[in-house]
């Protein structure tokens, strides 16, 4: 099985050795580079190419939003960018969010969950605690300026109104998409419906395809936004 591939954003040396031992005691992670700042981390992860970046918010040079929007706007770079922080702020939540980050992490938090979330968004499922990702529906999530489609029928459309997915989604993808809104892994959702592993990825990236998001964590916005969920 090939390594998950991080790379460590901070501009506090201790905090990024102390990522890398965490880390390093996963023989599936596998920590290839560090960065002291946004301008660094922007350079690091185009030379680097690594599948996670654990990304500071406050740095010198270039803050860490600024490097995730950066880094994610790069179609070259396939990481996906979990923001870690002292601070348990929504401006940070939800700047990171539109930044493009996949995930938000405190510095608090234990080991376990550090590796967990590299985990998770190797996997492509994202981070949020639900918690956060009630925090995230009541900021973004508003009701709905037009009409509420069937998930998979788009029923109920208004003469002239834009369809919304403009490809309706199959039962099977808004039973995902469902599943998705409730904050399940990709193996949850794999135990959840009795399918593969696999088969919900596939399902996933086409949910993400329908919709025109770029994460899991977008898609559950735009769901709730528009009524699928």
């Amino acid at each position: 099985m090939t390594a998950t591939r991080v790379l460590l954003v901070d501009d506090h040396a201790m905090l990024r050795a102390g990522f890398r031992t965490i880390l390093g005691t996963q023989p599936d992670i596998e920590v290839v580079g560090e960065a002291a700042s946004g301008a660094e981390a922007v350079a690091l992860a185009a030379e680097l190419r690594p599948d996670v970046i654990t990304m500071d918010v406050q740095m010198p040079d270039m803050d860490g939003l600024d490097a995730t929007r950066r880094i994610i706007a790069d179609p070259t770079i396939p990481a996906a960018v979990a923001i870690v922080t002292t601070f348990d702020r929504d401006d940070y939540l939800f700047d990171a969010l539109q930044a493009g980050a996949s995930g938000f992490l405190l510095k608090n938090a234990g080991p376990e969950e550090l590796i967990a979330a590299v985990r998770s968004l190797a996997a492509g499922d994202g981070m949020l605690a639900p918690e956060v990702t009630r925090r995230v529906l009541r900021r973004f999530a508003g009701p709905s300026t037009g009409e509420r489609p069937h998930p998979s029928t788009g029923s109920g459309q208004a003469p002239g109104a834009q369809r919304f997915p403009a490809e309706p989604l199959t039962e099977r993808e808004a039973e995902v998409l469902h599943l998705m809104a409730d904050a399940r892994s990709n193996a949850e959702i794999a135990r959840a419906l009795f399918i593969g592993e696999a088969t919900v990825k596939t399902h996933v990236s086409r949910v993400l395809q329908k919709l025109g998001a770029r994460d899991r964590v977008q898609a559950v916005v735009l769901a709730h936004r528009h009524g699928l969920v």
